[in-house]
């Protein structure tokens, strides 16, 4: 079965994260992709100069027009901007019965800033986080949905997966890249026991919309595969668009993933 998958999110005009890494990720593993925009973003590899956040009942009705003539089979939820959009998504998701949410709680920068304020990241925890089949959040993102110190190591990734899932998802993929090491590890807790998903690290500044990226590639292929596998495939689908990152020229900071590295013919690799 081809997969219907929503993604809501912002944009990314340099085409890396948001909005345009989750339609190329979801395509790539053929899916359908559909969209709901919730900011219009500028940024590029740099990082992000400001962005403007739609109205929530806008975004509801783009939500509606999509739910009420389309099967959408998973959805996947990236940027919220506020309070108000995460209220609205959460209602009209609700509303519609959309099953195989992904949340990707985007509310810390790679910088370390906050972008979501206190009132924000509360509508996410208790609108959104109850919602979803799976939370994909980083190490500094889970550290706010737990309103804790940022102070990571292994064990205590460890000991926070139950606090997680208390949060009402039914799994968390809590994702140690964070961590150092030379190995990037994933924890993904659920009703089955704990799954480890570790890879080596790839020495690459080709990392811009990583978590946007791996969390549409999940949602895709939730559908047709049970959770751990499809974890799993996404990770690889991740590390192999990683691997081949610097294949691309894109922009002067952090460029994108290549994620349509198994897809782009022989010949336009070679001229890559």
């Amino acid at each position: 079965m081809i997969a219907n998958v929503l993604t809501i999110a912002g944009t990314d005009p340099s085409g890396g994260a948001g909005i345009q890494a989750d339609i190329k990720a979801m395509s790539a593993l053929g899916a359908y992709a559909c969209s709901v925009i919730t900011a219009v973003v500028a940024q590029n590899t740099c990082g992000v100069r400001s962005f403007q956040a739609l109205d929530p009942d806008f975004v509801a009705a783009q939500i509606d027009a999509v739910l009420e003539d389309v099967r959408i089979d998973a959805v996947k939820i990236g940027m919220i901007a506020n309070a108000g959009i995460a209220h609205a998504v959460a209602e009209r998701l609700r509303h519609h019965g959309a099953r195989n949410i992904v949340l990707d709680p985007v509310m810390v920068a790679k910088s370390g800033h906050a972008l979501l304020d206190p009132e924000s990241v509360s509508a996410v925890r208790e609108a959104l986080v109850p919602l979803a089949r799976l939370v994909t959040p980083n190490l500094p993102e889970a550290a706010v949905l737990l309103d804790r110190e940022d102070d990571w190591t292994a064990e205590t990734m460890q000991t926070a997966l139950p606090d997680l899932l208390a949060l009402g998802s039914d799994y968390v993929l809590l994702k140690g890249g964070h961590l150092e090491g030379a190995d990037s590890t994933d924890l993904l807790a659920g009703p089955e026991a704990t799954q480890t998903f570790a890879a080596p690290r790839i020495a690459t500044t080709n990392d811009h919309g990583t978590g946007c990226t791996l969390s549409s590639a999940i949602a895709a292929l939730l559908p047709n595969h049970d959770m751990p596998e499809a974890v799993a495939r996404a990770k690889a689908y991740l590390h192999a668009a990683l691997a081949q990152s610097d294949a691309l020229d894109v922009g002067q900071g952090h460029g994108p993933v290549h994620h349509f590295h198994a897809l782009w013919p022989a010949e336009a690799k070679a001229q890559e």
